[in-house]
């Protein structure tokens, strides 16, 4: 029988035990070219580059919307769907909104660490990443330092990488508050 380590299954008394979950989401939507009035938003921020905004029945958000896809997965509710669409119906059309319902979702766990990835061809990301990392910060109640965001044109392989539309993949880690 192998060894076990003891303090696997009994550690020592002046240890802190964390709990850390690992959340993954994925939003996409296409450009809303029938809605030249729509803006385009991301991470909470409007982008005014001309690109057109994204179809959806919120602001469609993709970066948020992956956010609470993500918190969803760690915490086990969802909130895109059902609660999104009667918040919607609500007249509640900012994504911040939904994340905050994830976010409750949470209880006694926090958000520590948020990595966002997009991929599309529109608009070009990097002029963009500080107010967006100010504005997750923000939202979430976190360090610059404890958000990265990256940004890929997928060199036109995908719908995305084309022109058609947005693509955003998060990880989300969250963990019990240590003092």
């Amino acid at each position: 029988m192998p060894h076990l380590n003891p303090y696997l299954h009994h550690p020592p008394k002046h240890s802190h035990i964390t709990m850390i979950k690992v959340g993954l989401g994925q939003d996409s939507h296409r450009f809303d070219l029938d809605n030249p009035s729509k803006p385009l938003v991301l991470a909470g921020i409007e982008i005014k580059d001309g690109t057109p905004g994204l179809l959806g029945n919120s602001d469609a958000d993709v970066v948020l919307h992956a956010l609470t896809n993500a918190i969803s997965g760690v915490s086990g509710t969802n909130i895109l769907g059902k609660v999104s669409d009667e918040l919607c119906q609500q007249g509640h059309t900012n994504s911040s909104v939904y994340l905050k319902h994830a976010l409750h979702s949470l209880r006694n766990l926090e958000v520590q660490h948020v990595s966002v990835s997009l991929e599309c061809q529109r608009p070009k990301i990097s002029p963009h990443i500080g107010a967006m990392k100010q504005n997750l910060a923000h939202l979430l109640s976190l360090r610059l330092t404890d958000i990265g965001i990256t940004a890929t044109s997928g060199e036109g392989l995908t719908a995305f990488g084309r022109g058609e539309g947005i693509q955003a993949l998060v990880i989300v880690t969250v963990g019990n508050r240590i003092d």
